[in-house]
């Protein structure tokens, strides 16, 4: 069965990631997606946002991996095996899903910016291979030294009203094109949705650039 929502003015036929900080397969093709896309000559949108109130507009108050016990026992051990496939690191961590607010806000700000993806990227790791809080200002000030950009200054910009608006109109948009989880892929009006759905999303828009 396939999604189909009204294709967004200006947006190409590369490949859009929608994903959320605390999701631990958007982890896997955060850390992948913008490799294997450049194998195949495409370029890669980043989307973050919330899966909290999605969730809750489908009448669910946590992630299933937390209330369903026998699908949370499996994904953590398929967490393991996928991170080893991949080649990623990977830590359980001692709080999921972990909030992760500030981040997506940072994420949020930075559309456009060369360092995004980068980003991205080691939030990710922050969480997923350091157990570590995302919202830890030092540590999101460190990841965006490492960057070059000024972590305090940008972290204050990303507090301001505007960008978690912004964020929330990004988040009510994810509900609206029919995204229930993440991470979630668009080529075009093509939803594509989890990690193993990737390559799929990523051949059509090759063949579609």
């Amino acid at each position: 069965m396939r999604f189909r929502s009204r294709r967004r003015q200006g947006e190409s036929m590369d490949i859009a990631i929608w994903f959320d900080f605390a999701s631990n397969y958007s982890y896997l093709s955060v850390m992948r997606v913008e490799a294997c896309a450049r194998e195949r000559g495409v370029g890669v949108s980043w989307r973050p946002f919330l899966l909290g109130p999605v969730f809750k507009s489908l009448g669910m108050d946590n992630s299933p991996f937390v209330t369903q016990k026998i699908k949370g026992a499996y994904v953590w051990t398929d967490m393991e095996r996928q991170c080893a496939k991949y080649r990623l690191g990977w830590t359980k961590p001692t709080t999921f899903p972990r909030r992760s607010i500030l981040p997506a806000r940072i994420a949020t700000l930075a559309d456009g910016q060369t360092w995004q993806g980068e980003f991205i990227r080691q939030v990710m790791q922050l969480n997923f291979v350091e157990d570590h809080d995302m919202e830890d200002h030092a540590a999101l000030g460190a990841i965006l030294a490492s960057l070059g950009q000024d972590g305090p200054s940008i972290i204050a910009a990303a507090e301001a009203d505007a960008i978690k608006q912004q964020l929330r109109e990004r988040t009510e948009q994810a509900r609206l094109r029919g995204v229930f989880g993440a991470p979630t892929f668009f080529v075009g009006d093509e939803m594509f949705w989890g990690n193993d759905r990737l390559d799929d999303a990523l051949d059509l828009a090759a063949t579609r650039r």
